[in-house]
């Protein structure tokens, strides 16, 4: 990643969360996309001001067949992983670009 990671990530970007790791080969055949999500944009939260991170799972539809939307904040999104939680996952951030 680069020096600023607030910058890192661009609308359309896929990205992946750590959990992909903890995945199995079955639940990968099964869910192929499972763990992965598109960057939507960063919004600005209305009451704080905070900056929030918009995206979609990739795996997860809505009634309409449209791809589920999530917020999260973004220091939270550009976290890195809590390696006292989860010892044994390679990923360095909680969400990392997936490099096409």
């Amino acid at each position: 990643m680069n020096d600023n990671i607030y910058d890192y990530f661009e609308p359309g970007d896929r990205v992946k969360h750590f959990k992909r790791e903890l995945a199995t080969k079955e639940d990968l055949e099964k869910i192929p996309n499972l763990y992965l999500y598109e960057i939507v944009g960063v919004a600005t939260h209305s009451e704080t001001r905070k900056p929030l991170m918009i995206y979609k799972a990739l795996y997860d539809k809505d009634q309409r067949g449209n791809y589920k939307m999530y917020a999260r904040p973004l220091e939270m999104f550009v976290s890195k992983v809590d390696r006292k939680k989860y010892p044994e996952i390679k990923q360095k951030y909680r969400f990392e670009k997936i490099e096409d």
